[in-house]
């Protein structure tokens, strides 16, 4: 009788496991190979300009071209689509009939972060500021006395573009978002969380000499604006046509005795627009047309003309199926699409928010979402029964470990992904991505075994 409730236990208990317990000593040399490659990636690409920068930079490497409208599309051809250096979409064309649909997989590639205003640098306390206004859902109170990195890009007066990047290099300053000291913090222990820290504090600390100089006024201000005049040729009315902001300045390092772990800023979405990236100029199979989008603005809703609700995407698939003389909206119903973000991984430390039974594991694999949004599913995209079987059926014969879960419990929250956007076009769409601890602070910790299990997934659908 007990051999016979063995049998019917491993015949119908569901197996999910630990992917470390999954893997050989070939698969976790592979693991770490790829995992310092993808930290390389989170220390150079801290924003979507530079993450676009480094994704033009690997795709010619693995033979893309640039893709203009008007463009002749070719059979085998590699592409890429720089849309205004913040988002882009690589895309390959396969031997098989567009009318099967392209393989898409869709990223994000900014982070939370804070950005400066449009008229930032003032001086008060004999100190010099820059005034911000927060992009994304942050903690506030994460943000203050860390060391901060100042990136971005600013259109001088004459026209010229300069790109900055100060605080990543160990002689290099930091800056600053100062704290009031515990002393005299009565009236802020009397504050919720979110309220501690208000928006209008959170000014950088960038500068303390005064201009040598009696007769000016604001004469720290002025030491500030001769720096960034003598380095970058800027003037105070340049800063309203710059997009800069502070991000931390950590940099990724492994985490643990173990080094089973990365800590990293930025890891939402990094971590899985890089696998998205990797696995496609990975890709050795010319069958399938496949598509990569790694698009910016996921963090305020996808706006704007860099953001998935712009329709840029769209036009690229319309343009792909006029190549082979075939409706668009044939291809985009027999698409599918892996909308790739992270998903909140499982802690026991703060266990009350999570349902454990559907809740992502650290290190159990990528995890495979059929629903976000918020409550009653408000927001969601819903994925079908149908694809979530294909997709598990793509995964289990590519023997890609994996799980599935939702973001927590049914009323302690919420969030959404780029998946609904995808789906209002007749796509099938469905979320993966990697668990994440602490996310949206500006250090996360993710696996090297759900990033590299992440990857494995990718180039399974693709394929």
């Amino acid at each position: 009788m007990e051999k016979e409730m063995a049998q019917w236990k491993e015949l119908l208990f569901d197996k999910s496991a630990n992917v470390y317990d999954r893997m050989d000593e070939k698969t976790q040399l592979a693991m770490e190979e790829y995992a310092h490659g993808y930290m390389r990636f989170l220390n150079s690409a801290k924003t979507e300009r530079e993450a676009v920068v480094f994704a033009v930079a690997e795709a010619k490497k693995h033979g893309f071209t640039e893709y203009h409208f008007g463009q002749v599309i070719e059979k085998g051809g590699k592409y890429y689509y720089n849309n205004r250096g913040k988002a882009i979409y690589l895309f390959q064309i396969g031997s098989a009939p567009i009318t099967e649909g392209i393989r898409i997989s869709a990223a994000h590639i900014d982070s939370p972060r804070i950005d400066l205003k449009q008229r930032p640098v003032y001086e008060d306390g004999e100190m010099c500021f820059f005034k911000t206004h927060y992009y994304g859902g942050i903690k506030k109170y994460q943000w203050t006395a860390i060391p901060l990195a100042l990136h971005g890009t600013v259109v001088l007066k004459n026209g010229k573009s300069v790109d900055i990047a100060i605080g990543e290099e160990e002689r290099d300053p930091v800056f600053y978002i100062n704290d009031l000291l515990p002393h005299l913090s009565r009236e802020q222990y009397s504050k919720t969380v979110s309220q501690a820290i208000d928006g209008e504090t959170l000014n950088v600390l960038v500068g303390g000499y005064p201009f040598k100089d009696e007769d000016v006024k604001d004469t720290i201000k002025l030491t500030v604006l001769k720096h960034l005049h003598d380095e970058f040729g800027m003037e105070e009315s340049d800063f309203l046509s710059a997009e800069l902001c502070v991000v931390p300045a950590f940099k990724a390092r492994d985490i643990g005795f173990d080094r089973a772990l990365v800590g990293g800023y930025g890891h939402d979405d990094r971590v899985c627009s890089y696998p998205a990236l990797t696995a496609l100029l990975a890709d050795k199979n010319d069958e399938h047309t496949v598509m990569v989008v790694l698009a910016d603005k996921e963090e305020i809703g996808s706006e704007g003309n860099t953001g998935m609700q712009c329709k840029v995407y769209e036009d690229l698939i319309d343009v792909i199926a006029a190549s082979q003389n075939q409706p668009s909206a044939l291809v985009r119903a027999n698409s599918v699409c892996l909308s790739a973000d992270v998903t909140a991984g499982y802690d026991p430390n703060f266990a009350g928010v999570y349902e454990k039974r559907n809740s992502s594991l650290v290190s159990y694999g990528t995890s495979v979402c059929k629903f976000t949004g918020s409550g009653g599913k408000g927001g969601s995209n819903d994925a079908s029964a149908e694809l979530c079987g294909r997709v598990r059926k793509i995964f289990d014969d590519n023997g890609v470990v994996w799980q599935t879960a939702e973001l927590g419990k049914v009323d302690a929250g919420g969030g959404g992904t780029v998946a609904k956007f995808l789906a209002k076009l007749n796509i099938d769409t469905i979320d993966i991505g990697v668990p994440v601890i602490s996310m949206h602070a500006p250090y996360e910790v993710i696996s090297k075994g759900d990033l590299y299990s992440t990857y494995e997934a990718f180039a399974a659908f693709i394929k």
